[in-house]
């Protein structure tokens, strides 16, 4: 198969790209220029901004001829970037795979497991609303013209570099320094974490796939943890323990509107998955590694290099805010 990926070198892409050209997959890259993920051999990097439609089109001219058998859009996330794409890839490609979200599904959800069928309604955040603005416009591409979308809804994807609590390496550097860490709730809702490698096979596997046409499908693990285990198995492999404190979502967003974003519009609320559909369409897809394997990479990561070690000063002090605040609670 001929394949351009947008973007292409990023937490979840990096690992679609290695496993497309190992199967075999010829591969384009179209990005602006340089990265700090190294691109595996065998992949053919085009240099264009696709937010510049005229640079994409000088880009991709040479290869676009005869149209490409997938393109996929790891960077569209609103659904002017969606416009961009109807232009430069109707009548080009036989399936446009969009990178949606898992937080676009109805949050809090009424029911779980979620499906594909879940509403898609998230009146938290403003990044779910957009890739839900997004779908719809494809599917009104579909509707009236029958341009050949898949929707694929990641939801929290990580690799090596990637650490699932807010603040990042500022938690892993309090727990081992014996201070309290921050966990929204009470610590018992449900949480999906998958790490990309498992994301891949479903993915690459989508590409070129006529059944996955004008369909929507999540990929996901199927271990579900509470955020308490999340953070007890981060110190495990940090070597030390986590002395948790528990806040009510709502308080850290009031401190952080940010963080409060991120946990009122998807972390706080219980989410597992179905994950039937993409195994049918798919049926080799298996998500094969827990977060207690992932995790250890993790922390041999940032380990490796004292430069990755970097503690954030505002979110530290204001971590201590948030627990004198909790710690205040627990005793009144």
């Amino acid at each position: 198969m001929k394949v351009l990926f947008i973007g292409g070198t990023g937490i979840i892409s990096s690992a679609c790209s290695r496993l497309a050209v190992a199967r075999g997959v010829e591969l384009f890259h179209l990005r602006r220029g340089q990265t700090s993920r190294p691109v595996p051999s065998g992949i053919q990097v085009l240099t264009g901004d696709i937010r510049d439609p005229a640079s994409a089109r000088r880009a991709l001219a040479d290869v676009s001829a005869g149209g490409f058998d997938a393109v996929v859009d790891w960077v569209a996330f609103t659904p002017t970037h969606i416009e961009t794409d109807l232009e430069l890839f109707r009548d080009r490609t036989r399936q446009y795979v969009f990178i949606s979200s898992a937080s676009a599904y109805q949050t809090p959800p009424t029911n779980l497991p979620v499906t594909e069928s879940t509403p898609l309604d998230n009146p938290f955040w403003e990044y779910s609303r957009a890739k839900i603005a997004c779908e719809e416009r494809l599917l009104r591409a579909y509707r009236e013209d029958k341009f050949p979308f898949t929707i694929v809804r990641p939801s929290h994807t990580y690799d090596r570099t990637l650490l699932p609590c807010h603040g990042g390496y500022t938690v892993i550097d309090r727990m081992r320094r014996g201070k309290k860490v921050i966990v929204h709730g009470d610590g018992t809702s449900l949480w999906t974490l998958t790490h990309h490698e498992d994301f891949a096979k479903g993915l690459v596997g989508l590409l070129g796939h006529s059944r996955a046409i004008g369909e929507a499908v999540h990929i996901t693990s199927d271990e579900w943890l509470t955020w308490d285990q999340i953070h007890h198995l981060l110190a495990r492999a940090a070597g030390t323990h986590a002395d948790i404190v528990h806040l009510p979502s709502d308080v850290i967003a009031r401190h952080d509107p940010d963080w409060g974003a991120g946990l009122l519009g998807d972390k706080a609320h219980s989410m597992i998955f179905d994950n039937t559909k993409i195994k049918r369409l798919v049926p080799d897809y298996a998500a094969v590694i827990p977060f207690s394997r992932g995790v250890e990479e993790i922390l041999a990561y940032y380990d490796a290099d004292p430069a990755r070690r970097t503690v954030n000063g505002p979110t530290d002090a204001l971590m201590d805010k948030l627990v004198a605040l909790g710690e205040r609670a627990h005793t009144t």
